[in-house]
């Protein structure tokens, strides 16, 4: 039976250098509460929930205004639906050529940078400063927003998805003659895709956050109208307006997840076992197969 290579486990840190990093990060916490403005952070308590009170309490929630929340909400998905589907249709390729077992060095390193500089822009920033003046007020600059952001983010999962693959089926696929595309194709694609989809589908919900804080700045989405109701302090109706992204939010959240692990798990009921490849039944039906004409 063939052995299979086992990464041995990084040794325990010893009691001092966990101290010392302990201790680093506790500077860091201090110097950052000295650093920043802290003042009136003491009547913070105090003032969310004289919010709470004004949004919840106050006045009884408006459901008249139920039909319009939801349709802002649902405005909101389509926006991180889109976005997503921008995001993923790019970073598959993208994912590729960022891979140092599939790309060269040069190219792996330029993309690898490159998606890195998508992903210090934030959705709310890309919004703001190149689709809002491009595309105008609307949902089509909140899509844009979070597709490309997107991008930065699935490009770089792929690709190091790509990098753990397993070794053999790229090399029998090189060896039965595919050709580079061929190779990837059919002995890398089908490896990752599972994961890559979970990935796909775990962005989607963040993107629907993203989408809704969006419409804060006109991007279209709910986050418009709940800006709208608290302007106006309107807060019989801001209160639909967050329950409504709460249950929407968690709605979305429990059926995206749900897809998520049946994909993850049928994957890998499907992946045959090293013990399968070890059986000589199956590697001459395999060598019949190749030398079939």
């Amino acid at each position: 039976m063939t052995a299979i290579a086992v990464p041995a486990r990084p040794e325990r840190p010893s009691n001092a250098k966990r101290n010392l990093g302990i201790a680093a990060v506790a500077v860091a916490f201090g110097t950052a509460l000295l650093t920043i403005d802290m003042d009136g952070i003491e009547e913070l308590p105090y003032a969310i929930g004289r919010l709470f009170y004004r949004i919840f309490l106050e006045r009884p929630p408006d459901w008249t205004y139920l039909g319009t929340a939801g349709e802002f909400m649902l405005e909101s998905i389509w926006i991180a639906w889109v976005g997503t589907i921008i995001g993923a249709t790019i970073s598959l390729p993208i994912g590729f050529f960022g891979a140092k077992n599939v790309s060269s060095g040069l190219v792996s390193n330029i993309v690898r940078q490159v998606l890195n500089a998508i992903r210090a822009f934030p959705e709310l920033i890309l919004v703001i400063v190149v689709f809002i003046p491009i595309a105008g007020l609307g949902a089509v600059a909140g899509a844009l927003a979070v597709g490309l952001h997107s991008v930065g983010t699935l490009g770089k999962l792929t690709a190091e998805v790509v990098e753990s693959i397993d070794a053999g089926p790229v090399e029998a696929a090189r060896a039965a003659g595919g050709r580079p595309l061929q190779i990837q194709r059919w002995g890398v694609l089908p490896q990752v895709l599972p994961e890559v989809v979970a990935f796909w589908l775990y962005r989607f919900e963040i993107n629907i956050r993203a989408a809704a804080i969006l419409g804060v700045v006109g991007a279209g989405g709910i986050g418009f109208l709940l800006q709208e109701t608290l302007n106006y302090r309107r807060y019989d109706k801001a209160s639909v307006v967050i329950l409504v992204v709460i249950v929407g939010t968690i709605a979305v959240d429990i059926v995206s997840g749900w897809v998520r692990r049946r994909i993850i798990e049928g994957a890998g009921a499907r992946r045959t076992t090293a013990d399968e490849l070890e059986q000589p039944e199956l590697i001459e039906g395999a060598s019949e197969q190749i030398a079939r004409p």
